[in-house]
């Protein structure tokens, strides 16, 4: 098989992401085949998840980098294809094409740049190390933002981040579940892995670059998803939160840091998916996502709200689920940064740790609203009869299979997804430096201590004989009416009213932050002030052929 080393590579991290893309194509498999049932052409759906599934295992595996863009590219056509399923989805299907297909445009500079300075395209052969000693770094620094780029659209980081939400909003849910929720995400952070460890060597300027973006883009898209109506957009945010964590760790260039971003790749790709399923079937069988119209589904479909709690508490960090482990050991890498002899980049990096925690709170909190205005709220129509009413077993055995993901690579962490999945993707000269800065986090005896305390809570509780009175909801001193409910999407609310936060919100309903917008209004704005120059009068185009040509003289002039 060495005809085949110039071509793919088959190594520790890209085995693992490509078991990850067969789980969750079958899983998306599973769950459309009830969801997508009645749908128009869905060979044609079937097909572009299969070859999606099949590019993504190619770009994965590339080891040319000719070959990584051809397959890349391919990935492109793809999502805006399946995009194109939902209704009314054709605007943002078109808006992911032109932001992913724009910064295809860019990888592609950057591919012609590493060739222009190694003069191969093999990646496992190329190593550029981005120095500050001379001019010259500014080319490969051009080249590695352009990959950068690539993998931030691709991935969902701000601010190319824009079309996730709104892909979150009107593409059909296994859709969601699939690209941007699970494969977009293990695809775009692969990449910027690969570039980062194995195709340039990131100076410190570099490394603070990228932990800038990840902590804004945390706590910018947590800030967003507070605020939320419609609870396929907030998860769609929070698929943009997320993989500032990712990002975060990659940037802090140390083992720990490391492991951690690539852990909490996988682990979103797990919890994110599940949140969306969760979330479809909550639209499948009530056939709305207005988190408004929503509430006391907890007694009507309890596998669903299970797995939706379960996936909720994962994605906030809270302990022992998946999702803490992997924030733990970004932060753990962090701090490992702070060491470095520079103030400045000190305080900048604490102030990432911190913006990082809080928007893990923050976090919590928005899902907080999400469960009590789905599941445990009022219900939106009480004159219906409450029954068993959830959904069909393809719905629901992907929706298990995930929440059981998110307990067991959080309660043994270090024995199963960290042992034979992330620390073989690093070096044996990090593997060395990684067990010296794990920090004391054990995720199996503080999941028993957690149980333990659970246990006495509950024999404590059964012992004390406490009586509960039911009594009417009270308010200021005023009953509600039986007509009355609130069902809690007005949780956060007044954030919005806050002096500082009133005109950022403002600015972000006019998609002053959404490079899509901005760049189609500059468009825009050249395209009318081109208009003026055709008059329909001849001299004016002979005048501007001629200074055209004193243009094209001056240029070729050697």
């Amino acid at each position: 098989m060495d005809f085949l080393s110039p071509y793919l590579r088959w190594d520790s991290l890209s085995s693992f992401i490509v078991l990850a893309i067969g789980l969750f194509t079958l899983l998306a498999v599973i769950y459309s085949s009830k969801f997508m049932r009645g749908k128009k052409n869905l060979w044609q759906y079937y097909l572009w998840i299969i070859l999606t599934s099949l590019c993504s295992t190619g770009a994965v595996l590339s080891n040319h980098l000719i070959l990584l863009l051809v397959f890349w590219g391919f990935l492109g056509l793809t999502l805006y294809l399946l995009i194109n399923f939902g209704e009314d989805s054709s605007s943002a299907a078109k808006k992911t094409f032109i932001i992913v297909g724009g910064s295809d445009c860019l990888m592609l500079l950057g591919i012609g740049i590493i060739y222009y300075l190694t003069g191969t395209f093999q990646i496992d052969k190329i190593k550029i190390p981005l120095t500050p000693k001379n001019l010259n770094t500014l080319i490969p620094t051009f080249a590695y933002l352009c990959l950068a780029i690539a993998s931030f659209a691709k991935a969902g980081c701000m601010p190319f981040h824009s079309w996730i939400p709104d892909c979150a909003e009107f593409a059909p849910i296994p859709v969601t579940a699939f690209l941007p929720a699970s494969l977009d995400k293990l695809l775009g952070i692969y990449l910027l892995a690969r570039i980062s460890m194995d195709l340039f060597v990131l100076n410190p300027a570099m490394n603070l670059f990228l932990i800038i973006i990840g902590a804004i883009t945390v706590l910018a898209a947590v800030m967003m998803a507070l605020i939320q109506h419609n609870l396929k957009r907030l998860l769609g945010y929070h698929a943009v939160s997320q993989v500032g964590y990712m990002v975060l760790g990659i940037g802090t260039a140390n083992p720990v840091g490391i492991a951690g971003g690539l852990f909490h790749m996988l682990n979103n790709a797990i919890y994110k998916s599940c949140l969306f399923l969760s979330g479809g079937a909550v639209e499948y069988r009530k056939e709305t996502s207005e988190l408004d119209k929503l509430g006391g589904l907890a007694k009507t479909m309890p596998v669903s709200f299970i797995c939706c709690l379960i996936a909720s508490l994962s994605i906030s960090g809270v302990p022992p689920f998946n999702g803490f482990v992997s924030k733990w050991m970004v932060y753990q890498g962090l701090i490992s940064v702070c060491s470095s002899q520079y103030l400045v980049y000190r305080v900048l990096v604490i102030l990432c740790l911190v913006a990082a925690m809080f928007g893990s709170a923050l976090t919590l909190a928005s899902f907080m609203k999400l469960i009590h205005a789905t599941f445990l709220g009022q219900r939106y129509n009480t004159i219906t009869q409450e029954h068993y009413d959830d959904v069909s077993w393809k719905m629901l055995l992907p929706q298990i299979i995930l929440a059981f993901l998110c307990i067991l690579f959080g309660v043994f962490a270090f024995q199963i997804p960290l042992k034979y999945f992330i620390f073989p993707s690093l070096s044996t000269y990090q593997l060395i430096n990684l067990s010296t800065s794990l920090g004391f986090w054990t995720p199996s005896l503080a999941t028993g201590l957690i149980l333990i305390g659970l246990l006495f809570g509950l024999i404590f509780y059964s012992l004390s004989k406490i009586k509960i009175r039911e009594d009417s909801t009270f308010i200021g001193g005023e009953e509600l009416s039986s007509e009355e409910r609130y069902s809690g999407v007005e949780f956060y609310q007044t954030i919005k009213d806050l002096r500082f936060f009133k005109n950022i919100y403002e600015k972000a309903e006019n998609k002053y932050f959404d490079i899509y917008d901005q760049i189609r209004r500059f468009i825009s704005f050249i395209t009318l002030k081109l208009q003026h120059l055709h008059n329909g009068v001849l001299p004016t185009y002979l005048v501007w052929c001629l200074l055209g040509m004193v243009v094209l003289f001056w240029v070729l002039r050697y």
